[in-house]
Order: structure tokens, then C-alpha cells, then sequence
């Protein structure tokens, strides 16, 4: 598939979750936009062996916990002395938890999806949102999924986050919109990322069966998508829930 150019030449761009699957689609496409993208991941292993895949001197890698509000501070801050600036954020770090039905679901499980996928969008747009104030300037993209707005069954956590996801992407986006700050979500369908190794076979022939392409989405799907939602061209859409659900979702 040929690839449209979007000029996203010297923004500093941070990507969550990015050292891998869409995060790591999304890190390649802004980079080759001409972005300087700084990769913020759990796994110091992971974030190292990405930016080797990507060898662009325009992309480094940041050990942060999206969860912890120590750490996002402390990444956010170092973040911007090596891009120089923060004109882009794609929140995009999640993770699936179990698939078990809401009454037997752990506690600890619920959690912890909370505390990354919710929780983590929240706290990174409250630390970098002031610096885009300040410059006048900026592109934020949550990363959300359908199941925030079909509601998956066997993946309450899961499906409540992302609903979350999207409920929080409209309130930032009415709050900064005289700012030219954008705040965008996307809800893709199901993507075949090592994301499906956390759910069980039935949970994924379930996603397919919803798909009327009879396919998942692709990670450069993705990211094409929000390249776009990260550039100045993106200027009267804030607030918004972008679809990519191979016809899923239609609404």
C-alpha cells in the first residue's frame, strides 16, 4: 500500500506502548513524516530492540509506567528536553486483561486495566497538556477500541477503559478547543498485534465474527489514521471518535 505524505517535519512527538504492535506502526509512520519521536514503554528490553528496528536518529526510547504518576512526570520532563518540544502525543499503551465474565473477574485484573488504559491516557494528557499550552500548539490521539462503544462481552475491564477512553477524549477536547490543542480518539476493530496473546481463541474468533470485511485491521491502518489526526491539516476536528472497524461500527 503506498504511503501519502504527511508533513509532520522537527514536531517532537511522544508514543506510548510504542516499543510494539500499533504503537510501533504509529512510531515508524510519524517518524518517516519527519518527526522526532520519543518511544515511552514499560520494558527498557523492548523500547531498545524498537529503536534498533527503526534506525532513525529521530527516534529514542523512555522506561515509563503510564500508571504511576511519578513516573509519567519524570518521562514527560525528560521527554522534552530531548525532543526540544512536545507538539504530539498518541496515547496508545494498553493492555486486554482476561477474558472471564464481570462477576468472576479479579479484582486486581480490573485494576490494573483501569490504571493503564484509562488511567495512563489521563495522567500523560495532564502532564504534557500544560506545555502545549504554553507553545500554543498541539496534537493529542488516544488510542481507544469499539469495544468502548459495543461493550465486548468477557472483556468488561477492557471495554470499560476504552468507553472511558473516549468519554475523556470529548472532555479534553471541548476544554482545549479554543486552543489549538486537538484531542482526537480512534476505536479500531480488532488488530492482530501480540496483544491477542493476553486473549483466548474464542474471545478473538468472537472480534472476527463482528468484522463484516471478514478481517482484522493492520497496524499501518492504524497509523495512517492517526498520522493525519497528529498533523496541522487535523485543525477542525477535536473531540472526535474516528472509526476503523472494517464496517463494524457505523455510528
Amino acid at each position: 500500500m503506498r504511503e501519502n505524505r504527511i508533513y509532520l517535519d522537527k514536531r517532537g512527538a511522544i508514543v506510548t506502548g510504542g516499543a510494539s504492535g500499533i504503537g510501533f506502526s504509529i512510531v515508524k509512520r510519524l517518524s518517516n513524516s519527519g518527526a522526532n519521536v520519543c518511544i515511552l514503554d514499560l520494558d527498557q528490553k523492548t523500547i531498545e530492540i524498537a529503536v534498533d528496528q527503526i534506525d532513525n536518529p529521530a527516534v529514542s526510547g523512555l522506561k515509563c509506567n503510564v500508571s504511576d504518576v511519578h513516573s509519567v512526570e519524570s518521562a514527560i520532563n525528560l521527554s522534552k528536553d530531548i525532543l526540544g518540544s512536545i507538539d504530539i502525543v498518541v496515547n496508545n499503551a494498553g493492555i486486554s486483561g482476561p477474558n472471564v465474565t464481570s462477576w468472576e473477574y479479579p479484582i486486581e485484573s480490573w485494576q490494573e486495566v483501569i490504571d493503564t488504559n484509562l488511567t495512563g491516557t489521563f495522567l500523560i494528557s495532564r502532564s504534557v497538556i500544560p506545555i502545549m499550552l504554553e507553545a500554543g500548539y498541539g496534537r493529542i490521539v488516544n488510542i481507544a477500541s469499539v469495544a468502548g462503544k459495543d461493550g465486548n462481552p468477557k472483556a468488561p475491564a477492557y471495554s470499560a477503559s476504552k468507553a472511558g477512553v473516549i468519554a475523556l477524549t470529548k472532555a479534553l477536547g471541548k476544554e482545549l478547543a479554543e486552543s489549538n490543542i486537538m484531542v482526537n480518539c480512534v476505536t479500531p476493530a480488532a488488530v492482530n498485534t501480540p496483544i491477542f496473546e493476553q486473549m483466548t481463541q474464542e474471545h478473538i474468533d468472537y472480534m472476527l465474527s463482528k468484522i463484516p470485511m471478514k478481517r482484522f485491521g493492520t497496524t499501518s491502518e492504524v497509523a495512517a489514521l492517526v498520522a493525519w489526526l497528529c498533523s496541522e491539516e487535523c485543525s477542525f476536528s477535536t473531540g472526535g471518535v474516528f472509526d476503523l472497524s472494517g464496517g463494524r461500527s457505523t455510528y
